[in-house]
């Protein structure tokens, strides 16, 4: 087993844009208030159109769904609370006062479309998979994601191949909490029955993974690539890495 920094016993991984990659230009266009934008919405238009027959206006939804949105970013903020992608969909749909389907039936299978899209198009970089199984010869490991659909966070976990190699997985949709909330790193924590500096997060923002990790106590590694600087109003991280490939060289396996 090669050497490891001894300093700490686990490694928790964000997911998106740490482990895994999603591309969004892979994902058909549509115009929203006069810009081009790619989105899952193409996917969702015939179960809307099944739904509500004549009555569906594209605009109407599209309107609704950008309200909704704001108001579940600013709850979010304001209370460091998880809205599942299901409630954003319930939302909109409320939001129309259309006759149709049953708006919790129609919202799950707006959620699964919407989520099969999302999965589609989100892999992990050969090399991060590599990093993966070269910590888990020397680490626990664990996964902390701000994910607003459980089932499918883990499912895109499992898309990695290496999936086996975490023991503790915890993603906000089944929290109700999110980063930088420190309730959520804390759920972590007692999965792995570890003190918090005994645990290196490694994320790539700094608000809800610097900050979020620090405001538990946790050590913090950040990916630094194509982000800027660092933000001078948030606590520096203690490790600044360029991506996840220069993590196992941090901990003593290069």
């Amino acid at each position: 087993m090669p050497a490891r920094d001894r300093r700490f016993q686990a490694v928790l991984l964000d997911l998106f844009d740490t482990l895994v990659r999603w591309d969004p230009s892979l994902l058909p266009e549509i115009e929203v208030a006069g810009r081009r934008i790619h989105s899952t919405i193409p996917y969702l238009v015939p179960a809307l159109e099944r739904a509500f027959g004549r009555d569906f206006r594209m605009e109407e939804f599209l309107a609704g769904y950008r309200r909704v949105m704001g108001e579940i970013e600013t709850e979010r903020a304001v209370s460091g609370i998880e809205i599942t992608c299901h409630e954003r969909f319930r939302r909109t749909l409320d939001g129309l006062h259309l006759a149709g389907d049953s708006r919790a039936d129609l919202a799950e299978e707006l959620t699964r479309l919407h989520m099969a899209a999302v999965r589609a198009v989100t892999a992990a970089p050969p090399e991060n998979v590599t990093v993966v199984s070269r910590l888990a010869g020397s680490y626990r490991l664990g996964l902390l994601s701000n994910f607003d659909d459980a089932r499918t966070g883990r499912e895109i976990l499992a898309d990695t191949g290496v999936a086996d190699h975490f023991e503790v997985v915890v993603i906000s949709a089944e929290a109700a909490i999110r980063k930088p909330h420190p309730g959520i790193f804390r759920r972590a924590l007692d999965g792995f029955h570890l003190e918090p500096h005994e645990v290196l997060f490694v994320g790539d923002t700094p608000r809800d993974d610097v900050h979020g990790a620090h405001a538990a106590g946790i050590p913090v590694a950040w990916l630094s690539a194509g982000k800027g600087p660092f933000p001078s109003d948030i606590a520096a991280p203690d490790f600044t890495l360029d991506r996840l490939r220069d993590l196992p060289a941090l901990l003593g396996l290069a």
